[in-house]
Formats: structure tokens, C-alpha cells, sequence
């Protein structure tokens, strides 16, 4: 395996977390951004999750805070498009990006997985190409009903520690979500389990992305 370090282009560290729902981007890469916040202590974290209320809003917030508790600058945004219907509020989330792209200038940006079957998780990784152009996107894989993993081509290998510090983050910062069969210890460490086979991970544990453009070299 070959490592590639970030290297900000200018100043501290800028990372922009895409999410559908309230727990997405902490299943996707909660380990990476536990990673990144350690490694990069002056680093700015924007967080948006684009289909929470009520509870799962509250869940959402105190979850985001939590995890990025570490972090010199961060900012939380939680808005309340209907889950299940994003590609019938197509126009509205894309608004949403546009406002996004006159605030934020990220160096790294995580999303979901563009070729993801779940509707919602599809179409915020279509707007995040579709609106950031020029930047390194890579995309987190979310466990589900609907299947659709496929092997991807960026690992980020965790420790054992942080690994179970990411489980433990997700399961007690959900309990709404607690009744779903596939929400549980043993999914989320299998994946990472799985990912850290694929990448020989020292640990045996990484998170695994796909990153379609990236330069180098």
C-alpha cells in the first residue's frame, strides 16, 4: 500500500461532511474524522445533514458535537428535508448546495457513495459533484437493507481503540435507532473489519472510500 498524506492548500485544514440523514456520516467515516481532528488539532470541520427533525435532529446535533468536541472551528447545520423524498425536492436541496458552495472552501470533502441505492444518499452524492467541481471528494459506504457495497479504492486505516470508539460513538448517540435489525456492534465492525482486510491495516481495522478524481505526484 502507498500513503498519501493531506496537505492543505492554504493555511489549517478544511473539511466539509455531507450527510442525507442523522447518523450517516458518523457510519461512514466517524473514524476518519476522529482521526483527522486528532492529527490536525487546528483544523475547521463543517458538518451538514440535510433530512433531520424532532428527535433525529437532536440526535444529530449532539452527535456532531460530540465527535468533533476536539476540533478548533466547527460549525453544525441541520435542515429538514423529507427523508425518503430528496430527488422529489430536487430543486430545493440543490439551493441548499449552492448557499453551501458561497460559505464553505473545503479541501476535503466527504459525501455518500455516488452509485449508493439508497434515493436520498444518491442524490446529495450527485449535487456534491455537481457543485464542487474542483475539490477532493471521497465517498463513504453506508450498510443497509438495500445492498449496493462495492470494494473501494481508499482506506484509512484506524487503530483498534478508535475503531471502537466509533462504534460506541454511533450506538449511544442513536438510541431512535436502536430497534433496526442492522443497527448494531457487529455490523459496523464488520465493515470495518472487512476494509481493514482488504487494505492490510496493522490494526485490522479501516474505514474504506471511493475517490474518483484525485491528484498526485
Amino acid at each position: 500500500m502507498i500513503d498519501l498524506k493531506l496537505a492543505p492548500r492554504k493555511g489549517a485544514l478544511a473539511v466539509l461532511c455531507l450527510g442525507a440523514h442523522s447518523d450517516d456520516i458518523e457510519i461512514g467515516c466517524g473514524g476518519t474524522l476522529l482521526k483527522l481532528a486528532k492529527e490536525h488539532p487546528d483544523a475547521r470541520f463543517d458538518w451538514v445533514i440535510f433530512g433531520a427533525a424532532g428527535t433525529r435532529k437532536k440526535e444529530a446535533e449532539a452527535s456532531a458535537a460530540a465527535l468533533l468536541k476536539g476540533a478548533a472551528l466547527r460549525t453544525i447545520a441541520v435542515k429538514s428535508f423529507r427523508d425518503g423524498y430528496f430527488p422529489y425536492d430536487g430543486a430545493a436541496i440543490k439551493d441548499s448546495f449552492e448557499d453551501l458552495k458561497k460559505k464553505a472552501r473545503p479541501d476535503l470533502i466527504f459525501t455518500h457513495q455516488r452509485s449508493d441505492l439508497h434515493q436520498d444518499h444518491g442524490l446529495i452524492a450527485e449535487l456534491t459533484w455537481n457543485t464542487f467541481r474542483d475539490h477532493l471528494i471521497l465517498e463513504y459506504e453506508v450498510p443497509k437493507y438495500d445492498g449496493g457495497l462495492t470494494t473501494p479504492n481508499v482506506y484509512v486505516p484506524l487503530d483498534a481503540a478508535l475503531a471502537k470508539a466509533k462504534v460506541r460513538h454511533i450506538l449511544g448517540h442513536f438510541p431512535s435507532q436502536a430497534g433496526n435489525g442492522w443497527f448494531d456492534r457487529e455490523t459496523f465492525l464488520a465493515l470495518l473489519r472487512l476494509r481493514g482486510v482488504e487494505s492490510n491495516a496493522p490494526s485490522g481495522y479501516a474505514e474504506g472510500f471511493h475517490g474518483r478524481k484525485i491528484t498526485g505526484i
